[in-house]
């Protein structure tokens, strides 16, 4: 899929699924902002693809702030110009058993996984709607379809994230936007590589593929959504999850 001149802003984009598909859309052409909490982790990212050749800049961004999110969305106008596609990834998890879960928990897990891609959204929405174009790719999870147990404030934060891409895909479609969501299942990460070979093996189980997915899978999903190949796909969510979720 060809992104040659298109400007991205991926939010959570220095390590994991956002860097991965900062680095599909970056092969694909794009210029990429990949902004994070951790600065020096999005500094690195960008530093590494801006050295293959397309331009690619690094910078802190508290999704949970309002003027951070307004900060990012102009600074990405102001180097490359306009604001093609906004990949919403940041999030955390905080798990606990919903009777041992604090208010502090599922506050700070919402914060960032829902009202982050809310503040982000609207402040892209602005500038896409003048230029009526622009895709937004809102990264939920398979759980937010089928629950998971010391899960409340995540699964309930990416279901809430379903419900903003369909409403935003309704209020932005008459403008040339388009909004999906990608719903990842259980993908190899930092996270899963800490894993035993036991826990590796009941979670393939859970799998109708018996295996975990890649970053790159869903990247590759995610870029497909994106580009221009989907002009006529809004308002959707696609599972990358080895078959746990079957609509």
């Amino acid at each position: 899929m060809n992104f040659e001149k298109k400007a991205v802003l991926i939010t959570g984009g220095a390590r994991g699924i956002g860097r991965s598909i900062a680095e599909r859309l970056h092969a694909g052409g794009a210029n990429i902002a990949v902004v994070d909490v951790n600065v020096d982790a999005a500094k690195g990212t960008a530093a590494e693809l801006s050295a293959k050749g397309v331009k690619c800049i690094g910078f802190e961004c508290n999704v949970t702030k309002t003027d951070q999110c307004d900060a990012a969305i102009e600074t990405t106008l102001k180097e490359f110009g306009k604001l093609d596609i906004l990949i919403n990834n940041a999030g955390i998890t905080q798990d606990g058993l919903l009777i041992r879960m604090s208010d502090e928990q599922w506050d700070a897990v919402i914060a960032i996984n829902l009202t982050g891609a809310f503040k982000m959204s609207r402040a892209a929405a602005k500038t896409m709607m003048k230029a009526r174009s622009g895709a937004i790719v809102n990264i939920a999870s398979v759980v937010a379809l089928i629950g998971n147990p010391g899960q409340a404030n995540y699964c309930s934060s990416k279901a809430g994230l379903l419900g903003l891409t369909k409403s935003t895909a309704r209020e932005l479609a008459p403008r040339g936007i388009r909004v999906n969501a990608v719903a990842p299942g259980f993908i190899q990460t930092a996270m899963t590589d800490k894993l035993t070979e036991e826990q590796r093996k009941a979670l393939a189980a859970q799998i109708p593929l018996g295996k975990l997915g890649l970053p790159a899978d869903v990247a590759a999903t995610v870029a497909f959504l994106a580009s221009d190949d989907a002009a006529y796909i809004t308002g959707q969510c696609i599972s990358i999850c080895g078959g746990m979720a079957m609509a």
